[in-house]
């Protein structure tokens, strides 16, 4: 492997990295717009819920008027028909009949104002619950839109450095590049490291057969960590550009 395929498999490595961040970067959006739309959901759920109640608690108070209806056309007939009772045990009956539909229409009475005092409480809530999702839905939109739009850029971002990839391989040595990939398959982030100054392994820092970091800077051949199995390169001016750097800052 010459240095220049080293440097394409290092380089590979950085492309990977690039691509890594971004399919992360993407897959934090959905927990990010849910931490936005969470409290606009929490209140359509919660607005849900109160309409659905509101439209059961209309309807029970449909059934009890139409049955306090019939009650009271029941008991104007039973009126009507204790004044032509021919004898007393009719009367009794009658009258016994006409008691009950009495206290049937109270707890109807009783009922109906009960119902009454709920749906008041519950249109004043669904009410509030109307504005407050209005209003919630309304700062929703900007923030939603603003994640939605940088999540598009960051899949874009992340097809074209896919395709730059693409791109890249054709160049890479396809021995070493099969290597680098079985590597890979595995899980594994890092694929290659370079030697250190002292001859270590840059990855796992397992000291490297002198015998080795020679074959190792004459770039012949792929040779791995006999520690962790990664690809050894030499660093390249490049490579060190940076270390020298912070050797500075420091």
């Amino acid at each position: 492997m010459t240095d220049q395929r080293g440097t394409d498999l290092k380089e590979l490595q950085k492309l990977d990295k690039h691509i890594a961040d971004a399919r992360r970067r993407i897959g934090e959006f959905d927990p990010r717009l849910l931490e936005v739309e969470e409290p606009a959901l929490l209140l359509e759920s919660e607005l849900g819920t109160a309409r659905a109640r509101l439209q059961e608690l209309k309807l029970e108070e449909r059934r009890l008027d139409l049955g306090t209806e019939e009650k009271r056309t029941r008991r104007k007939r039973l009126d009507e028909r204790i004044l032509s009772v021919r004898n007393l045990r009719e009367e009794a009956a009658v009258t016994a009949e006409l008691e009950a539909v009495k206290r049937a229409l109270q707890n109807d009475e009783q009922e109906a104002m009960s119902l009454i005092d709920q749906l008041r409480k519950l249109e004043e809530r669904t009410a509030d619950l109307e504005t407050r999702y209005s209003e919630a839905s309304e700062h929703l939109g900007p923030k939603r839109d603003a994640l939605l739009t940088e999540r598009t850029e960051a899949q874009k971002e992340l097809e074209s450095l896919r395709a730059e990839r693409a791109r890249f391989v054709g160049d890479v040595s396809p021995a070493g590049l099969k290597v680098y990939d079985a590597i890979r398959s595995g899980g594994r982030t890092i694929a290659v490291s370079d030697l250190t100054e002292d001859g270590a392994c840059g990855h796992c820092f397992s000291m490297v057969p002198i015998q080795l970091r020679n074959e190792i800077r004459r770039g012949l051949q792929i040779i791995r960590c006999e520690g962790c199995g990664v690809i050894l390169t030499s660093a390249t001016p490049a490579d060190a550009a940076p270390a020298a750097t912070e050797g500075q800052g420091a």
